[in-house]
């Protein structure tokens, strides 16, 4: 896969994003570094001219965009997803990545739409929003003030994006995100039937790890089958060694 190729399944999605002004210097900020693909999740209308005037010459970007009502929609097919995000916390992801490791990882990810989320201007993604994600990036910014602007942000990840994303032979072929959902909703049933869970939140937050791990590991259709396979079989042995009722 040629550079053009691989910066081109990679799409912005913008999530509630409050200013159509800021859209304009996204599509700005993508087009310069070789990004085409804006989508915005949610309903909000945004003044034309606005858009426009701080888009100047990517208006194309802006003229294509793509429209979802939920996140979930907007990642169903991406084989990687990721959340741009500074926030940490209980409910968010254990690691983040920072815009070069994320640069290398988009490298090494196999064929298929590479989805980097943003959040509001005001408070960023919600702790939902960043868990349908796979992964986060966090760009590193001084204690002291730490709040970068919507499309300078998208302009230091789509930076280094650009720069270290570099010709690579194709090979193996991932499934995208609604698959492994798919895989884990499976995996997560089979060990609840099992007795696996002890507390009712395990099993939502058992789905979540899963689903990050079989997205992050970039598996093939075939690959997927087998693990799903292995939760499928644990949950038959099970139920096979359980002692029948007389009747």
């Amino acid at each position: 896969m040629d550079q053009k190729s691989n910066l081109d399944r990679i799409q912005i999605v913008l999530v509630g994003t409050q200013d159509g002004a800021n859209v304009g210097s996204v599509c700005r900020a993508m087009k310069t570094m070789g990004i085409t693909h804006l989508v915005l999740v949610g309903d909000r209308e945004y003044d034309e001219n606005r858009v426009r005037t701080l888009a100047l010459h990517a208006r194309d970007v802006w003229e294509n965009v793509k429209r979802y009502e939920s996140l979930s929609e907007a990642l169903a097919t991406s084989v990687l997803t990721v959340a741009s995000t500074r926030r940490q916390g209980k409910f968010r992801k254990d690691s983040a990545l920072n815009p070069e490791q994320l640069a290398l990882r988009v490298q090494n990810t196999g064929e298929g739409l590479v989805s980097i989320v943003f959040g509001r201007e005001s408070d960023g993604l919600t702790d939902e929003e960043v868990a349908q994600c796979s992964s986060v990036v966090s760009i590193p910014t001084s204690d002291d003030f730490p709040s970068l602007n919507l499309s300078q942000a998208v302009q230091i990840i789509t930076y280094n994006l650009f720069d270290k994303i570099k010709t690579w032979p194709v090979q193996a072929v991932p499934v995208n995100q609604e698959r492994c959902e798919e895989v884990a909703v499976t995996a997560t049933t089979a060990m609840d039937e099992i007795g696996y869970f002890k507390q009712s939140h395990e099993k939502l937050w058992t789905f979540r790890f899963l689903r990050d791990v079989f997205v992050r590991s970039a598996l093939t259709e075939s690959e997927i089958q087998k693990m799903e396979k292995v939760f499928v079989k644990m949950c038959k042995i099970k139920a096979h060694k359980e002692p029948k009722e007389d009747v």
